[in-house]
């Protein structure tokens, strides 16, 4: 069945942005419905404008519909008044190629790349027309896999999700859909007992969970001899990056083409939940991303590349890969964005080559004012570095500088607040320097929130009275003109630290926070405290986001996600904790193995590419 276009028309016309319902994009992907055995949706719980720009789903999008006998579609949350509008014209949930319901598919694969898309996650089940649950849905109902960073700790939607995949998805995916296929027919139980024998794939339900007296995890254990713990996947190098891109039928939130130059960090900054997750490093050919440039400029007509990874400037050639590209492309006006600079590896010659295309911004992450607590964090950056890396960028061309920092990391004291609000002063007078007052210092300001498989993992989340406190310090102190300062909302930033640390018992909290109204939590205009205060008080007499959000856990208490092993060890782990506490920084993995347990646990899948000394 297909959604009838009359009736879709009809609704469009009521509804805001009805370019985020129509599909029919540039280089989207119709297979013959009928034709094809396995059918795939590929759902972004968000707006198309964010799910259009999650490279995730682009590259799972391309490797399912390489397969000739699979199709992949996609899905995304629609906006508060379109689902109310399918709910009262009782339209379910469709896929944008063939206006499939969701609910025909055999296998829906839900992207979270963050905890805060809970909610609409099961917004998005609600509107297929599917059963919250894993446990009521049956074989008649379409497989409901997660992926993405959020799902490090899967436990909060643990009781929704049939089977999680955790870690790179590239050959993970096809071999879900291979195991769906072989199984289709026998059972839902037959299913799932297949799924977890994959490597890097979580089945929930095959997994129980024990508490102790005081509300701490006791065990888990695992039935049908299902692994324990569950190894994530990973690519031991990078499959070919996807070039035919779609093209967006509105604007998006980066509408660019995108290529991967590399994945992991060498980093190892201590808050960073991304780099640990997706270590070791591994490094694309540049042979490939050239090739790769020149395919997606001709498959999509975009005159802006971004080249992506958590550091772009730690790729071994970026220097001499940005001059290839302008010097490729100069006469096409292309312009190369890098997202994610570190100024410390930031290059004289990589600037040069950067300013002979469109000046927009550029975005570095200092992270910490002080030198002391950048130790702490193991981003060790000399304050005159970030000085002197702001007086190039300034002096070739660019008049608008984002500065990057965190309040509320651990060991932070009132000098370091000071100090974020004189080092923005100090880089705002860099550029009048140079341009006088034409010049634009974006300063965000977001809260530290101690994520699961870091080093401040046992970390406790600031109390929203204090965290207030310290926003209203540097909202005096961060004035004048030419700067422009945002900061995260205290109540929002609590949601998000319950949802990132919390067990398998806070999916009762999810769901009744979403049966009282909570949406699109991410959105500022949407959010709303007070359901996620209700959902507690409806649900969890017995503690409160207290307990998950703003306690220091202990090194014996077992966490929550444990059973999920990244590959980098616990000790490691701990150990960096603890150098995090004396303010002690750390050589990046280029320059010293730290040691982390990657090449014990992935030592036989070791390549050339990766940036980590050959396993033993």
């Amino acid at each position: 069945m297909t959604i009838s276009p009359e009736k879709l028309e009809h609704i469009l016309l009521t509804v805001t942005k009805p370019g985020r319902y129509v599909g029919g994009e540039y280089n989207a992907v119709h297979k013959n419905w009928d034709a094809t055995p396995t059918r795939v949706c590929l759902a972004f719980p968000d707006v198309y404008e964010l799910g259009m720009s999650n490279l995730g789903l682009a590259i799972l999008y391309d490797v399912l519909n390489r397969l000739d006998d699979v199709l992949a579609e996609r899905a995304y949350a629609p906006w508060p008044d379109m689902a109310a509008a399918m709910r009262a014209n009782d339209l379910p949930l469709y896929s944008l190629e063939s206006f499939r319901p969701l609910a025909d598919f055999d296998l829906l694969g839900f992207s979270l790349p963050y905890e805060i898309l809970y909610t609409n996650l099961l917004e998005m089940l609600d509107l297929a027309g599917l059963p919250l649950h894993s446990a009521r849905r049956n074989a008649r109902h379409p497989l409901i896999i997660a992926g993405g960073h959020a799902t490090f700790n899967p436990e909060p939607v643990a009781r929704f999700v049939d089977a999680f995949v955790i870690g790179d998805g590239e050959e993970a995916i096809v071999d879900v859909v291979r195991a769906v296929q072989r199984t289709q027919g026998a059972g839902r139980a037959t299913q799932l007992a297949a799924l977890a024998h994959i490597p890097g794939v979580y089945v929930p339900s095959l997994y129980t969970v024990s508490y102790n007296s005081d509300w701490t995890v006791k065990q888990v254990s695992a039935q049908n001899d299902a692994p324990l713990p569950i190894r994530r996947r990973i690519v031991a190098t990078l499959p070919p990056p996807p070039t035919r891109q779609l093209v967006p039928n509105i604007s998006t939130a980066h509408d660019r083409g995108v290529i991967e130059i590399q994945r992991g960090c060498i980093r190892g900054c201590r808050f960073c939940h991304a780099g640990v997750v997706t270590r070791p490093m591994r490094e694309r050919p540049i042979a490939e991303v050239l090739d790769a440039a020149e395919r997606i400029l001709a498959q999509t007509g975009y005159h802006e590349l971004a080249l992506l990874s958590l550091s772009s400037s730690d790729y071994t050639h970026i220097d001499a890969l940005v001059e290839a590209l302008m010097e490729r492309y100069a006469d096409r006006h292309v312009s190369v964005a890098l997202p994610s600079l570190r100024i410390d590896s930031f290059s004289v010659a990589m600037a040069d080559a950067l300013s002979r295309g469109r000046h927009s911004s550029f975005t570095f992450a200092p992270e910490a004012g002080t030198e002391r607590l950048r130790h702490a964090i193991n981003k060790d950056i000399p304050t005159a570095e970030v000085l002197n890396v702001a007086r190039q960028v300034f002096q070739r061309g660019w008049r608008t500088v984002k500065l990057y920092f965190m309040i509320g990391l651990p060991g932070e004291e009132p000098a370091d607040l000071a100090a974020i609000a004189d080092l923005v002063a100090a880089v705002r007078a860099e550029g009048r320097q140079v341009h006088g007052r034409k010049v634009q210092v974006n300063v965000s300001l977001s809260t530290f929130v101690p994520k699961p498989h870091t080093p401040f993992q046992w970390a406790a989340l600031p109390p929203i009275e204090t965290i207030r406190e310290k926003q209203d310090f540097l909202r005096r102190r961060l004035r004048g003109g030419g700067l422009k300062v945002s900061w995260n909302d205290p109540h929002m930033t609590l949601v998000e630290a319950f949802l990132s640390r919390g067990d398998r018992r806070l999916g009762a909290v999810v769901q009744r926070a979403w049966e009282l109204g909570a949406r699109f939590d991410a959105w500022d205009e949407q959010f709303d405290s007070a359901h996620w205060s209700a959902a507690f008080n409806d649900v969890m007499l017995n503690t409160g986001p207290f307990y998950f959000a703003h306690r220091q856990r202990p090194q014996a208490e077992i966490l929550p996600w444990d059973h999920i092993d990244v590959g980098v060890s616990r000790a490691f782990l701990w150990r960096q904790w603890e150098l995090g506490q004396q303010a002690q920084a750390r050589p990046d993995c280029r320059t010293q193995c730290a040691g982390c347990g990657i090449l014990t646990a992935f030592g036989d899948l070791w390549t050339p590419e990766w940036v980590c000394p050959p396993a033993p």
